[in-house]
């Protein structure tokens, strides 16, 4: 476990993995247990949504690779490469077509293994500032190489329901979020989404780089607010690096969680 401080506020990296960030001591993030989601947060590379309708294939330059829903990338393990008083960065290497053991296996999948024909290297850095945690994703693989990305922060909310977000000065409801179901809420062409919390400070979330945002819950103590470069649950999606960014070779991307006092 990582911990990084500051005057006003602390966080707390489990493998990668933003378990906590605390401010004026108060919790922001989802809590591993609570209900809601399992994890507390994660990244979707290099694909988003579920692969069920396609297969499991995704069609590329270099063949048909097997992906399961929101790609193999949380299916490796993050390194530490380097950790200062209020910075960490993390990484993860993947070699072209080794195969990766689906933990959706059997239960919630067919596809026992999956695997990518790309090489790639995954960085993702934390950098503690006074008013904001920065997060900052870079992606290395060869030019060309088709990818979705997202990431899939959870939110600690009051539980009363009464939490709204502001988007594109458009007020969302958590009601309305909980209502779009699994294939979440999408809110896209927009870098920056604002957080109503009911019991603390809000939060303003600014992205580079993905240009949309879906969000997702089912319970009212938890929010995820996943910045995202493409939303994938429209009925007919179908995944082929036609429908993918392509790499320019080194890919830079971030997401800014302030907090506003």
């Amino acid at each position: 476990m990582v911990h990084l401080n500051n005057n006003k506020n602390s966080i707390s990296i489990n493998k990668g993995e933003l378990v906590s960030f605390i401010h004026n001591n108060q919790q922001y993030i989802h809590q591993k247990g609570n209900k809601g989601w399992r994890k507390s947060d994660d990244e979707m590379f290099p694909v988003i949504g579920p692969t069920e309708k396609n297969d499991f294939i995704v069609h590329t330059k270099h063949g048909d690779a097997v992906q399961d829903q929101h790609g193999l990338l949380r299916e490796l393990t993050y390194m530490l490469i380097s950790e200062s008083e209020n910075q960490v960065k993390f990484q993860k290497n993947y070699s072209k077509n080794t195969w990766v053991k689906n933990s959706k296996f059997p239960s919630k999948s067919p596809e026992e293994f999956l695997f990518w024909p790309f090489d790639f290297i995954f960085e993702k850095k934390f950098t503690l500032l006074n008013d904001a945690l920065l997060i900052d994703f870079m992606i290395q693989s060869e030019e060309g190489m088709p990818f979705m990305l997202g990431y899939h922060p959870a939110f600690l909310l009051s539980d009363t329901g009464e939490e709204t977000l502001i988007a594109k000065n458009k007020k969302i409801t958590l009601s309305e979020i909980i209502n779009a179901g699994h294939n979440a809420f999408p809110v896209l062409n927009i870098e920056e989404i604002l957080l109503i919390n009911y019991d603390k400070k809000n939060l303003q979330i600014v992205t580079k780089g993905f240009h949309n945002f879906m969000l997702w819950t089912e319970v009212t103590n938890m929010l995820c607010i996943e910045p995202i470069t493409q939303y994938t649950s429209f009925t007919d999606q179908k995944f082929s690096e036609k429908n993918m960014f392509l790499s320019k070779g080194i890919n830079n991307f971030s997401v800014e969680i302030k907090i506003i006092e």
